[in-house]
C-alpha cells in the first residue's frame, strides 16, 4: 500500500503581529514537512474576519515565514491559500451535513436557550433537534453530536483524549445567512488541502472533538492531531501580547538573528538529545518527532535567546557581520557623510565578540562618525568624581599630545598605566574619565583600540572639551 503524502498546514489569522507563539507552530510543521521529499508545508491564511483583517498582516505573515527560513521558493512550501476563496465549498459542505441528516436548523436565541438552563455554562440542550426546521430567517445550522459514547482523540504528544459527547452541544456550523462558521470552515479547508498533520497549539485541543466529528461526518479521515505545550513568561503566566514582548517583528528590529530564532524556537517544547543544544536547522530536522514534545508548558526566556544569539553573532565571519549590521548603520544617529566603512571594518570585530543583538552596533561604535560624544550625565557623573576627573583628563592631554609618542593601542595602554601610576590609582578607575570624554559612555568596545582608531587629533579635541566642562563645573560650585 503506498505511504500516504505528509501536508502539514499552519493557518494564521492575519489580525496583528506574528506572534513568537505562531512561530514556532510554523517551525514545528516545517520540520516534519521537510523530513520527507514529498512532504509539503501548507501556508493557508484564515482571512474571513473581515472587520479585523488587513493586507498589511498577511504581507507580514509571509515575511516573517521567510525569514524564519519558510520560504514560498522553497519546493516543501505550497500557497499561501485564503480561506475566504473556499466559501463556497464551506457552504456546499453546510448543505450536505443538513442533507445527511447530520445536522438541524436550529431558531433558538440564546437567551431562550439559557432560559431553559438552570446552569447557562450547559449550552445548548438540544430542543431543535427533531423540529424538522428548514432554512429561514433567523436559523442557524447545528450540528447533531453523536448520542453515547466518547470522541477519542489520540494526540501525538497528549496521548489518548477523550471527551464525552454528552458534554459537547449541538454545536452551530453556519449562521442564519448561511454564512460558515470557523469550526466548519477549518475543517472544510483541511480536507480540500489534503491536510494530514495539524500541529498546533493546545489552546485548540478543546475544539478538537468537534472538527474530528466533522471530518468522520463529511466522510474523510482526520488527520493526525499534535497539540503543542503552552509558552509561558518566566511567571508561569501564559505569553500575553498585552503584558510580554511577544510580536517577532520586535526581536528583528532590535536585531535577534534567524537562525538564532529558529533555533531557540526549536527548543520550547522540544530537544534534540544530549547536551548540545546551538544547533542549526538542517541538523534539527532529521531529529525532530513530533512524539518527543513535551506536553509541560515551555519558558521563554528572553535571557537565554539574548545568550543564543551571541554566540550566532560570533559564530558569523567578519565580513558576514559587517554585512548584518548594515540595517542597523544606515540608520545610524550620525550624518551619512560621517559614516566611514572602512573605519567601521576595523573596529567591528571588538563589537563582534560583545554584543548580543546587532541594535547594540550603534552605542559600541557611534563614538567613530558623531561629530561629539553622546552626552549621558550620568556617565559623566560616575567618571569625573572630584579629584580624579580633571586630573586624569589633564594629564592624558598633555601626554597624548607629545607628537613623538606612537599612536597604538599598546603605546596608549602603558601611557596611560604611567599616568594612572603617579596619581595612585589603578588602570581600571583612572580610565573611566578618559572613556567618557571620548566615547560618552562608562562602558563600550576595548578603550586603547578606540582611541587608536578614533586618531591622535579627535581624541586631544574631546579630551580639552571634556576637560574645560569639568572645570566649568567646578568652577560654578566654588
Amino acid at each position: 500500500m503506498a505511504e500516504i503524502s505528509l501536508r502539514t498546514r499552519f493557518a494564521p489569522s492575519p489580525t496583528g503581529m506574528f506572534h513568537v507563539g505562531g512561530a514556532r507552530s510554523a517551525l514545528f510543521n516545517w520540520a516534519l514537512a521537510q523530513q520527507r521529499p514529498d512532504g509539503v508545508f501548507v501556508l493557508r491564511i484564515e482571512d474571513t474576519d473581515a472587520a479585523r483583517n488587513r493586507p498589511e498582516w498577511t504581507e507580514g505573515i509571509v515575511r516573517a515565514l521567510a525569514w524564519l527560513g519558510i520560504a514560498e521558493s522553497d519546493s516543501h512550501f505550497e500557497g499561501p491559500y485564503f480561506q475566504s476563496a473556499y466559501q463556497p465549498k464551506h457552504r456546499e459542505a453546510a448543505e450536505s451535513l443538513y442533507s445527511a441528516g447530520r445536522a438541524y436548523y436550529c431558531d433558538c436565541t440564546r437567551e431562550q436557550v439559557q432560559e431553559r438552563r438552570d446552569n447557562p455554562n450547559l449550552g445548548y440542550d438540544g430542543f431543535c433537534r427533531d423540529r424538522g426546521l428548514g432554512p429561514g430567517a433567523g436559523r442557524a445550522l447545528r450540528f447533531r453530536v453523536p448520542e453515547g459514547g466518547p470522541t477519542v482523540i489520540d494526540d501525538q504528544i497528549r496521548g489518548r483524549v477523550e471527551f464525552e459527547n454528552e458534554h459537547i452541544e449541538d454545536f452551530v456550523i453556519a449562521r442564519a445567512d448561511g454564512s460558515p462558521l470557523y469550526v466548519l470552515a477549518n475543517v472544510v479547508d483541511d480536507i480540500e488541502m489534503r491536510i494530514t498533520q495539524v500541529i498546533r497549539g493546545e489552546e485548540h485541543l478543546s475544539n478538537t472533538p468537534k472538527q474530528q466529528l466533522l471530518w468522520e461526518a463529511l466522510g474523510q479521515r482526520p488527520p493526525s492531531w499534535a497539540h503543542l505545550p503552552v509558552i509561558v513568561n518566566e511567571k508561569r503566566q501564559k505569553l500575553s501580547k498585552r503584558r510580554d514582548k511577544v510580536a517577532l517583528e520586535s526581536y528583528q528590529d532590535e536585531g535577534y538573528l534567524p537562525e538564532a530564532m529558529v533555533n531557540y524556537l526549536m527548543l520550547l517544547g522540544w530537544s534534540p538529545g544530549g547536551d548540545r543544544e546551538i544547533m542549526p536547522f538542517t541538523e534539527m530536522v532529521p531529529l525532530f518527532r513530533v512524539e518527543d514534545v513535551n506536553k509541560s508548558s515551555a519558558f521563554f526566556d528572553e535571557k537565554k535567546l539574548r545568550a543564543f544569539n551571541g554566540e550566532y553573532i560570533r559564530a558569523l565571519s567578519e565580513e558576514e557581520f559587517v554585512e548584518r549590521c548594515q540595517p542597523w548603520l544606515a540608520a545610524g544617529p550620525w550624518f551619512p557623510e560621517n559614516f566611514d566603512a572602512d573605519l567601521f571594518a576595523r573596529i567591528a570585530p571588538l563589537a563582534q565578540s560583545r554584543i548580543a543583538v546587532l541594535s547594540e552596533i550603534i552605542t559600541n561604535v557611534d563614538f567613530l562618525f558623531l561629530d561629539a560624544p553622546v552626552e549621558d550625565p550620568q556617565s559623566w557623573t560616575k567618571a569625573m568624581k572630584p579629584g580624579v576627573g580633571s586630573e586624569m583628563l589633564g594629564s592624558t592631554l598633555a601626554a597624548f599630545g607629545d607628537p613623538s609618542l606612537s599612536w597604538d593601542a599598546a603605546t596608549l595602554k602603558a601611557t596611560l598605566e604611567e599616568i594612572a601610576a603617579s596619581h595612585g590609582l589603578k588602570l581600571g578607575k583612572a580610565q573611566a574619565p578618559v572613556r567618557v570624554a571620548v566615547t560618552g559612555r562608562t562602558v563600550g568596545l576595548p578603550l586603547f583600540e578606540s582611541l587608536e582608531l578614533l586618531g591622535r587629533e579627535r581624541v586631544q579635541e574631546r579630551l580639552r572639551t571634556a576637560l574645560a566642562k569639568l572645570d566649568a563645573e567646578e568652577g560654578a560650585e566654588e
